[in-house]
């Protein structure tokens, strides 16, 4: 572990130059940061009525949260504070229709396009990196530890290339873009419904020596709601549209073999989509984030599925959640490429969200966030899908604008690099 923090300080000087540009930033590192106060519905929670209703959505989404307990402190007038953290523990309420499905697997809505045939065993994506030079991932040195890449030629040109062709479908559905800082307050990214503490500790957390207690950000989500925490928002100007593109920084590991290479890495790019609306129209607005997802990644020629995923897959935050997973034929596999959730008002009452009409009547908004691009993934569904029999990648029509006209991933004509060896101390 003090490997790692080593690791976070040494990124955090690299960064340095950064601060100054980010104000948000600069406050956060040099002030104790002020969170709204949390307002959890108690009215709903400490009404006996729901104990049925809250104890079996616990069980369904195999919880930690204990509405007994609850219960138990919202008869005692001196537990307030032992009360909130208990009421923090409790998740969201599950779409009425997902509970139907009736078990722990996810529920298939639809399969979108066609599986791509080839008159060759098509390979997987590590197999046709190792042959265009186009990605390093092992010995990079002592910036970068596992799970660590690095993009080269035409396949770090893919990468910005996937950014702006995503940035400019988002931008045509009304999304504002915002820039967003890596590095957030840990009891944001809590508040948000990404686990920070305990063992099982999915973000980085950086060292105290800091200031507050930090954490660099999970995904561009955290950043966004926190910049719409403690804000009143018109209805009539909502729903609000934000997208961002940021770094995300994963703690979590896994030893599955289907996830292997940069199927799962600590950090990475990816274009987030975060929308702030009305209680009425949150369920209509989800199918949209789902479209713009579903037109995206069908114009990339990709063959996926499009999943309702159960209780036990939700996290606290998420009311409902639907994945989509693109078919990699070099791993004859679907493999996850994003995700949409509908956290009805849990982030806005732990943040302060709150909407009005022109009566003057107040109450949380709800949000919504959609994965429209993850970087890795995306590279090796494409690579997968478009590779040809000479191990070449052809880039789809709607990337090749972004390619400054290039159609084919040869092999890399790039520096050999030397190779770090990590010498034990004698």
């Amino acid at each position: 572990m003090k490997g790692a923090n080593r690791l976070l300080c040494k990124l955090l000087n690299f960064r340095k130059y950064h601060i100054d540009a980010q104000p948000q930033l600069t406050s956060l590192l040099e002030s104790k940061v002020q969170l709204p106060r949390v307002e959890y519905d108690k009215d709903f929670f400490c009404n006996p009525d729901n104990r049925d209703l809250i104890h079996n959505n616990i069980v369904k989404r195999k919880s930690t949260g204990d509405i007994d307990k609850v219960l138990e402190l919202s008869q005692n007038g001196n537990a307030e504070e032992e009360l909130i953290r208990e009421l923090g523990k409790i998740p969201n309420l599950t779409y009425p229709q997902v509970l139907e499905y009736g078990d722990d697997e996810p529920f298939t809505l639809r399969f979108v396009g066609d599986p791509p045939k080839f008159r060759f065993k098509p390979r997987e994506f590590s197999q046709l990196a190792e042959k265009l030079k186009f990605l390093r991932t092992d010995r990079l040195g002592p910036v970068s530890g596992s799970r660590s890449y690095i993009l080269l030629g035409d396949l770090a040109e893919l990468e910005q290339a996937l950014v702006q062709y995503t940035l400019k479908e988002l931008l045509k559905n009304g999304f504002q873009l915002i820039s967003v800082p890596d590095i957030l307050p840990s009891q944001v990214i809590e508040r948000c419904g990404l686990i920070s503490s305990g063992e099982r500790r999915l973000v980085y957390q950086i060292e105290s020596l800091y200031g507050d207690e930090l954490s660099l950000s999970g995904t561009a989500e955290m950043a966004l709601a926190f910049k719409l925490s403690d804000k009143l928002l018109p209805c009539a100007k909502l729903p609000l549209k934000l997208a961002a593109v940021s770094r995300c920084y994963r703690a979590e590991v896994s030893n599955l073999s289907e996830e292997r290479g940069i199927y799962r890495v600590h950090q990475f790019t990816k274009v987030e989509m975060f929308i702030c609306s009305q209680h009425s129209t949150s369920t209509e607005i989800m199918d949209s984030i789902v479209e713009i997802q579903e037109i995206l990644f069908k114009n990339l020629g990709l063959h996926f599925k499009i999943l309702d995923m159960p209780p036990n897959e939700l996290g606290s935050p998420a009311y409902r959640k639907i994945d989509i997973e693109a078919w990699m034929p070099g791993r004859q596999q679907f493999g996850e490429i994003s995700s949409c959730s509908n956290c009805t008002d849990y982030q806005a009452r732990r943040l302060n969200i709150k909407c009005e009409d022109n009566q003057g009547s107040s109450l949380h908004a709800h949000t919504l966030n959609g994965t429209a691009c993850a970087i890795p993934r995306m590279l090796i569904a494409l690579c997968e899908t478009h590779q040809t029999a000479n191990h070449e990648i052809a880039i789809p029509d709607a990337l090749v604008p972004y390619m400054n006209g290039k159609k084919m991933i040869s092999s890399q004509n790039v520096p050999d690099y030397k190779q770090y060896k990590i010498k034990s101390k004698p």
